[in-house]
């Protein structure tokens, strides 16, 4: 691999949704004692790496992915830089940094991604038995300034979802109705009216009905639907708003 360039690195917060809960992907850290083996401290991390030699930061943020996610061409999108000059200066990530990472500079600049993957085509493997998916409600102790980055990824999401349709990127391609809503509760964090919501989706002319519904259910199947790029793209100029 190529030298790491040490005050240059890239987080990506992997949002998925479960058909209940938006969840994001974290891998466990976990640093030993050399000479006892003793656990000295456990956290988890967003997925990250710092920036090859020779690699822009588009190119370093889908490598990661790739390596964790082990998808191609998933939606990724750029946010925020995060530079505060005390970002690793936790007690905990010196020690880190010291002892596993001694070539990175105590002031790293971060820049951070948010992508969306529907999170049962992301299965960690045995390559990656340290990585799992969190509830962004229920996130456990966090490395780094990790927390305060998940929470920009949010907002960032939460204010994109009300103006463009990229919570389908969390969906399989087939979902009823009930699963749109509930993707949109839980991204944004509230409840939403039943009917009012149905009438919204009924404006949108990419969200196309299938002649067909849902199959191996204990309930009533309901109808499924798809989304169109296509259309959306020929659409888009109509407002989209799922502000209350």
């Amino acid at each position: 691999m190529r030298p790491i360039i040490p005050n240059i690195s890239v987080d990506c917060v992997v949002f998925g949704f479960d058909m209940k809960k938006l969840n994001v992907l974290l891998t466990e850290r976990q640093l030993k004692d050399p000479k006892t083996d003793e656990i000295i401290f456990t956290d988890y991390t967003l997925q990250g790496h710092h920036v090859l030699e020779g690699e822009n930061l588009n190119e370093a943020a889908i490598r990661v992915l790739r390596d964790k996610t082990g998808l191609h061409d998933i939606f990724l999108e750029q946010f925020h830089t995060f530079g505060n000059t005390d970002r690793m200066l936790n007690e905990r990530d010196i020690l880190w940094t010291e002892k596993i990472y001694p070539m990175v500079a105590h002031h790293v600049v971060s820049v951070g991604y948010y992508s969306l993957v529907d999170s049962a085509t992301v299965k960690p493997d045995q390559a990656h038995q340290q990585t799992k998916w969190f509830s962004v409600e229920d996130l456990p102790e966090l490395g780094f300034d990790h927390a305060e980055i998940i929470e920009k990824a949010l907002y960032c999401l939460r204010v994109k979802l009300s103006r463009e349709p990229i919570g389908f990127e969390l969906l399989p391609e087939k979902f009823t109705l009930s699963q749109l809503q509930s993707l949109y509760e839980a991204v944004l964090g509230k409840k939403l009216d039943r009917r009012n919501f149905r009438k919204k989706v009924a404006l949108m002319k990419y969200v196309i009905p299938l002649d067909e519904k849902q199959r191996g259910v204990a309930h009533k199947p309901a109808q499924v639907f798809i989304f169109s790029k296509d259309v959306y793209q020929r659409t888009k100029k109509e407002k989209l708003d799922f502000s209350i």
